[in-house]
């Protein structure tokens, strides 16, 4: 498909690599650290989906001063959240009128910039982006040796680790984002897989993860009951989950879920419901998932995932219709589901009821997703204060820490660190060794 609303070039991966030192100088602390061997954090919310790392001991305290490994400043604005593979964190930036989209590698020991990639140029850009969204927000997904990132409809590309070289790269699928593109990209076996939940085009495709090309596309059949494109767009990102023996791409759109045969596109399931701007992905505890519907006046659903057709009246164990998250993502960590909401109450909800049976308010704005170690979890704001609960059934707070500006984009584990990621610049958050 051509774009009808975008008149754009692409410029080659190596001119941007003429930009790598300029902008992003690494602070290098002179102390001690522990080792951060172990562990990956290869697509949005870790390689489970679900933003755990269970085996890490995370620290509880840290400042500008405290805790920090390295501090690398990041020019542009954009809410990817970094991943991480061997001794390499990737991330996406823009500048903040979009007309230039890139792609960037730091060194995991030293915060160093590798690659600084000028991925996509445009002239124009979509009308109407949202002031709280940026032009960088889908994060990037890393398998061996390379790198997939995408900007929604102004493009998507594979990347050769190693020396930032493009292998492909797509600009033809349409989508007009209307408030901004949101959804990150997943791969399955051969094929990376993708939403375009757009006010003029829905859809979900999968390319061929080789080449880019085109292995099925499946068009939303949804009744969005209005008019009014809006209402049509979405944001979240897939997962794929197997129940009994058969493979579903997990699918949240404004007003319905989908089930997909992700080899296939073809559906297996769907849930309706009355909420738009789906955003955050969904959690899957083994039978159900935990299915937050909407931009607003948020609910979280949990679906069971054994159903054929239209499952709403039959597959729905649950409906919580109050301070549920639109935006950041919730986690669940044996029986204990915690959520964020935007405008920071924090509750654990009943897994088997749905009922809010601990809440605490916290102070500011949030976009964040949780994120959890081994004993305690972890909530940021766009302010910059980031709190450490107990992973308990009534948490207490060990801390509430400042950095000197906050956080649209969700954080990464690896090994024994942190990696935030704030609207300026990106930490490595680590205890500092005896």
């Amino acid at each position: 498909m051509k774009s009808r609303f975008t008149n754009s070039i692409s410029l080659p991966a190596s001119v941007g690599s003429i930009l790598v030192f300029a902008l992003a100088t690494p602070s290098l602390a002179q102390e001690k650290f522990t080792s951060t061997s172990g562990g990956s954090w290869k697509q949005f919310r870790g390689d489970n989906t679900n933003g755990l790392a269970l085996e890490a001991k995370l620290p509880t305290t840290w400042s500008e001063n405290e805790n920090v490994a390295w501090h690398t400043p990041i020019r542009g604005r954009g809410w990817s959240s970094p991943i991480v593979d061997g001794n390499e964190i990737w991330l996406t930036t823009a500048t903040k009128d979009g007309k230039e989209m890139s792609a960037l590698c730091l060194d995991l020991n030293s915060g160093k910039v590798l690659h600084d990639l000028l991925m996509f140029t445009n002239t124009e850009v979509q009308p109407d982006h949202h002031v709280t969204n940026s032009y960088a927000s889908p994060t990037p997904i890393i398998e061996g040796a390379y790198v997939y990132v995408t900007f929604g409809a102004y493009g998507t590309a594979c990347l050769e680790r190693s020396s930032g070289k493009v292998l492909w790269e797509r600009r033809d699928l349409e989508c007009n984002h209307y408030r901004g593109a949101g959804s990150s990209p997943i791969l399955y076996r051969d094929r990376l897989i993708f939403h375009m939940d757009g006010f003029d085009y829905q859809y979900v495709v999968a390319l061929n993860k080789k080449n880019g090309e085109t292995v099925w596309l499946k068009n939303r059949d949804i009744d969005y009951g209005s008019t009014n494109g809006d209402f049509f767009k979405a944001f979240s990102t897939p997962i794929v989950i197997s129940v009994a023996g058969q493979n579903q791409l997990i699918s949240p759109a404004s007003k319905a879920c989908v089930a997909l045969d992700p080899n296939t596109g073809q559906e297996i399931w769907r849930v309706r419901y009355q909420e738009h701007s789906t955003t955050v992905r969904p959690l899957f505890d083994g039978k159900r998932i935990y299915l937050s519907t909407g931009f607003g006046k948020a609910k979280m659903m949990c679906v069971r995932v054994d159903g054929k057709g239209d499952v709403t009246e039959t597959h729905v164990d649950w409906v919580q219709p109050k301070s549920i998250g639109s935006k950041p993502s919730p986690i669940l960590v044996n029986d204990l589901l915690f959520d964020v909401t935007d405008n920071g109450v924090l509750e654990r909800l009943s897994i088997e009821t749905g009922e809010i049976i601990w809440k605490r308010r916290l102070q500011g704005k949030f976009s964040a997703s949780l994120v959890a170690d081994s004993s305690h979890f972890y909530v940021f704001n766009h302010e910059g204060s980031g709190w450490v609960f107990t992973l308990e059934k009534e948490p207490a707070l060990i801390s509430e820490n400042m950095l000197s500006n906050g956080c649209n984009a969700s954080p990464a584990i690896v090994g024994n660190s942190l990696i935030v990621r704030t609207l300026d610049g990106i930490y490595r958050i680590e205890q500092k060794a005896e």
